[in-house]
């Protein structure tokens, strides 16, 4: 499976308020995303390609989402993963 990585022209810049944003800014320092947050801002990420904004839904929802939806999305890969 090829993924190709489209570039963004120019890039976006997303804003993220609430308590969560710390949480996501260090998940996406790990992920060398583009970002920035200063103490009562928003958190600003640059996305330059379209696996950075995918990669920014997926940590946003590892945090957000209830503990029960991501446990049945993983269930869902393992059975999925394991009819192949």
């Amino acid at each position: 499976m090829s993924l190709t990585h489209s570039k963004l022209s120019p890039p976006q810049i997303v804003e993220l308020n609430g308590s969560e944003r710390w949480q996501i800014y260090r998940r996406l320092q790990e992920l060398q995303i583009p970002c920035q947050c200063a103490t009562y801002q928003p958190l600003q990420i640059e996305i330059h390609s379209s696996n950075a904004a995918i990669q920014l839904w997926s940590a946003i929802r590892q945090i957000v989402a209830p503990r029960r939806e991501l446990v049945d999305c993983l269930e869902r890969c393992w059975r999925s993963s394991a009819s192949i």
